[in-house]
């Protein structure tokens, strides 16, 4: 059976987020999502809420997917966000990123890269600091829209990492058909250990519309989701006037 994980997903743990835990288990697990990569902001955790957090998630799976718990960590300008997976401590908030990237890789966890093109952060990032990353995320749903990053792709063929694809979700706007799966998971049973397991073999593959992300991401089906995305934004921008009224 595919293991489809939808990741960088915020819950009302997050100061921006808004689901419940236990709503976020039921509503990914309609979708046919059976594991969620959880990524809070880090600037409402310490040590102490991320315990508690830790067993939250565990307690909400019991609802629906599995939710691996998670932090999106963030330099002290808030410019660069790496959500991290597998870190038993929690790393600090509002830290260099370096620091932070070189703590994640002593403690074993997993970290990537969140939308480097945001605020233009992939232009903070030294050599040093991307070797110690695992994945970047080449489509955000929140910031890309319907298309990938053309700087997130291009710093994932560069630098060899890892591609993923986030949906950054916040609120019911970013459900989207995005997604990691592993088509052979193997016979172990579903856990956040073994989505840990999967996260370091790298078996995990980016996915869009049930079918392969590279669809997408190179050649005319790239084309046409920037096509798609470009009128998007353009129809987006047209309305808006029309729901300004409307709000009133």
């Amino acid at each position: 059976m595919t293991l489809r994980i939808a990741a960088h997903v915020h819950s009302a743990w997050s100061y921006d987020g808004q689901w419940a835990l236990e709503d976020l288990a039921r509503a990914f697990a309609k979708r046919a999502y059976r594991a969620v990569l959880m990524a809070e902001h880090d600037n409402t955790f310490d040590a102490g809420r991320w315990r508690a957090y830790r067993a939250a998630c565990i307690e909400a799976s019991a609802h629906g997917a599995l939710l691996v718990p998670g932090i999106e960590y963030s330099d002290r300008a808030n410019r660069v966000h790496v959500p991290v997976w597998g870190a038993e401590d929690f790393l600090g908030a509002g830290r260099p990123t370096q620091d932070l990237l070189a703590d994640a890789r002593a403690a074993g966890a997993f970290a990537m890269l969140a939308h480097p093109g945001r605020r233009d952060a992939w232009r903070t990032l030294s050599a040093e600091c991307l070797a110690l990353a695992h994945a970047v995320e080449v489509w955000n749903r929140k910031y890309d829209g319907w298309a990938a990053s053309a700087v997130a792709l291009e710093i994932a063929s560069r630098h060899r990492l890892a591609p993923f694809v986030g949906l950054d979700f916040h609120t019911a706007r970013q459900f989207f058909p995005l997604g990691m799966c592993d088509p052979s998971p193997g016979s172990d049973p579903l856990s956040v250990d073994s989505v840990f397991g999967a996260l370091h073999a790298q078996s995990l593959v980016p996915t869009a519309f049930t079918l392969p992300a590279r669809r997408f991401t190179t050649g005319p089906g790239l084309n046409a989701a920037r096509a798609g995305e470009f009128a998007r934004r353009r129809l987006a921008r047209a309305l808006r006037p029309a729901r300004r009224v409307a709000s009133r």
